[in-house]
């Protein structure tokens, strides 16, 4: 028997898909751990004694290891990234400090960013004192007009060793349309200190503009030594245990891609859970028949949301990490801190939950490990929505009076209710919070969420979506079979894919067009990034063809912002040109409504990105399923905090075409709960996936 294997490590729990390839598709959960890989192996170890294997026989039978972890995004967020020095053009050695102008800002939520207490809380990415300034400088048409010096240059990097750097970020001026001086930067690094990790600008990010590009490269070096250690200890310890494959990451993009092509770009992966939760929603709406998806995931510290239009992914050019902007190309997956782990506390009078979080450890105050402060699992567990004897399917018990006195001594005493109204407010608050994001991702950025299919993903995902539906004007949702693990679903069925962008500045004047020069220029920025793609998804082994899409980013003349157009062939012609305007203008209304777009003001082309993807063949689906097997009442709150109805519960892992159950009731998987509200049906496809239709 061979096995399809997707990972995916959160803040709370490290999740294991796993198909055989019989068909049969089963999750497994672990806590994660401090040093990750232990999480990893933990999971692993429970899915070789579920399919009575031993570790070792288990792991040589892998047919595809997918994965998608925090640990690089975790290290940014906690500042225990790599010591890292950055080499930049003298006089430019304030542009981290400088951002654009809301750097402290960057990645603050609202409540954050009119905090006058918490302005500046944010310190550059590198502090200034480890910014070294190199003399040498080359013009925005690539000219050297002052020859570097590599005697400065090598004084001010043997500087290093007495700060304990372990990464160096190189980021010169128009580095992007020539880069001499950061290559031989990067040779005089090599020969200085040979075990430094080190990132140069024009590979990681070749796009104009100083600050992204010097932060990207700094965040990418930062990653280097912590990524490259685990995702080789990783892949170490399964080859060693038999495993034949290469472990393949998720990348921000929703590709995967071997760990060796990422070895010296781990930014690229910076996102890969959200990601992998994305692209295991489009492989789980391609099942059911449905292309326009809005994707949200409720984990144990965030909510996750994400916009699939027409069978694709909303992407973004930028994320901001602990107050960097990192330019990498990346699907567009909003979050809050809002999960079953976020903190309920009373402030002010006020009760407010989250974004604080309890993590895994200690935990909610139900799972016994020292935790005092109530959070949402601990209110779900109050309202009955969780069985204290069946969480992850057995493997935990939860102690509902310890969740009751928290509760009681930090919400329900300082706010004269009882614990049962404390617990519904905690829940109310955190549904609003999130409806209010799920509104920010569709209705705020031009699209009627009543169009969209709603998936409920994550361990808490499926008991909220009810809820969250309602809140959007929606009749129905879909829970998928493996929605408390569908990132690691989506790393275990997403093609290869790579993307390579290049700079190509092209300057339109108003009802003018882009001369010969200017289109050739961009055809061969746009050859280049083709070219790079498809080199590194050949070294990835697609089992098909390989896919190439092409987009240009485009702005109004003068603007800041710019929109990511697509558009058709490998080559940059004046009918291209006028294809991509005429798209622009359409997005831009549809963005920022009727009238908005002006093209008296002319364009400006950016940048140029081709997007390659490689096909893997997907696991076996399943074919069969099991009966919901009925497990009595319990009582349940739903819309009234005084009033809790029976309501019935089942448990299934899997089940099969055609079950059906009628609300209340909540169908029990390992690792979620469907909560189906009075009034409401429930229905499972041939996938394992449950409809829920909500009473009109």
């Amino acid at each position: 028997m061979g096995f399809f294997i997707g990972t995916d490590v959160g803040g709370t729990f490290t999740d294991l898909w796993v198909s055989a390839d019989d068909g049969q598709t089963r999750v497994f959960k672990s806590p994660t751990t401090s040093d990750v890989l232990s999480g990893v192996i933990d999971a692993l170890g429970l899915a070789a004694e579920a399919y009575g294997l031993t570790f070792e026989r288990f792991c040589s039978q892998i047919e595809r290891f997918g994965h998608g972890t925090t640990v690089g995004l975790n290290a940014l967020l906690t500042g225990n990234a790599a010591r890292t020095a950055i080499l930049t053009t003298r006089g430019f050695g304030d542009t981290l400090v400088i951002g654009r102008l809301k750097r402290q800002t960057s990645d603050m939520n609202e409540v954050e960013r009119t905090d006058a207490y918490l302005r500046n809380r944010i310190p550059p990415l590198v502090p200034r004192d480890l910014v070294f300034e190199i003399d040498e400088r080359i013009d925005v048409k690539g000219n050297v007009i002052k020859p570097l010096d590599e005697a400065q240059a090598r004084s001010e990097i043997r500087k290093f060793k007495g700060f304990g750097i372990e990464a160096v970020a190189i980021c010169t001026l128009w580095s992007t349309h020539n880069p001499v001086h950061e290559k031989r930067l990067r040779e005089i690094v090599a020969e200085e200190l040979p075990d430094a990790f080190v990132s140069v600008s024009h590979e990681i990010s070749p796009g104009v503009g100083e600050y992204a590009r010097m932060s990207t490269t700094a965040g990418n070096a930062a990653l280097g030594p912590l990524a490259g250690r685990y995702l080789s200890s990783l892949e170490a310890k399964l080859q060693s245990a038999g495993m034949k494959v290469p472990v393949l990451m998720m990348t921000c993009a929703g590709g995967v891609l071997p760990t060796a092509v990422l070895n010296d770009r781990p930014a690229f992966a910076l996102f890969s859970g959200p990601a992998g939760g994305v692209m295991g929603s489009r492989a789980t709406g391609a099942q059911a028949g449905f292309d326009n998806i809005v994707t949200m995931d409720i984990g144990g510290t965030s909510f996750d949301v994400g916009v699939i239009v027409s069978g694709k992914p909303i992407m973004r050019s930028e994320i901001a990490v602990a107050g960097a902007d990192i330019r990498v190309h990346s699907i567009d997956v909003e979050s809050i801190g809002a999960g079953g782990g976020s903190i309920a506390y009373v402030e002010f009078g006020e009760l407010r939950v989250g974004p604080r979080s309890a993590g895994a450890n200690p935990g909610p105050a139900c799972y016994g490990r020292g935790g005092t402060r109530p959070t949402a699992t601990d209110a779900d567990l109050v309202l009955g929505v969780l069985d204290p004897d069946n969480f992850i399917g057995g493997r935990m018990k939860l102690d509902v009076a310890a969740a009751q006195r928290a509760i009681e001594e930090h919400v329900a005493k300082p706010l004269n209710m009882s614990v049962t109204e404390a617990a519904w407010s905690i829940r109310q608050i955190l549904d609003s919070k999130m409806a209010d994001l799920l509104r920010r991702m569709t209705i705020e950025r031009g699209y009627d969420p009543r169009e969209f299919t709603l998936l409920a993903n994550g361990g808490a995902g499926p008991s909220h979506a009810w809820v969250l539906s309602e809140e959007l004007g929606l009749d129905s949702f879909i829970v998928p079979a493996a929605a408390t693990a569908e990132s690691a679903f989506g790393t275990g069925n997403s093609d290869l894919g790579f993307t390579a962008e290049r700079p190509s500045y092209a300057r339109i004047s108003p009802g003018a067009v882009p001369t010969a020069e200017q289109l050739a220029h961009v055809t061969a920025a746009l050859k280049s990034a083709v070219d790079e793609v498809k080199a590194n998804l050949a070294l990835a082994g697609p089992k098909g063809g390989i896919k190439i899409e092409t987009f240009v980013a485009i702005k109004f003349r003068g603007q800041t912002n710019h929109l990511d157009i697509p558009f058709e062939g490998e080559s940059f012609t004046l009918d291209t040109f006028k294809t991509v305007t005429a798209t622009f203008e359409s997005q831009y209304e549809t963005l920022f409504g009727r009238g908005a777009a002006f093209s008296n003001a002319g364009y400006e082309l950016i940048s140029v990105r081709a997007m390659g993807t490689g096909a893997l063949p997907p696991p076996a689906l399943a074919t069969k399923g099991e009966t919901f097997e009925p497990r009595g009442t319990r009582p349940v709150v739903f819309r009234e905090a005084k009033k809790a109805v029976e309501t019935a519960i089942y448990r299934t892992s899997f089940p099969k075409e055609g079950e059906t159950a009628q609300g209340p009731a909540i169908i029990e998987f390992p690792g979620q709960s469907v909560v189906v509200p009075p009034g409401a049906t429930a229905r499972a496809d041939r996938f394992g996936n449950i409809h829920v239709r909500l009473a009109s």
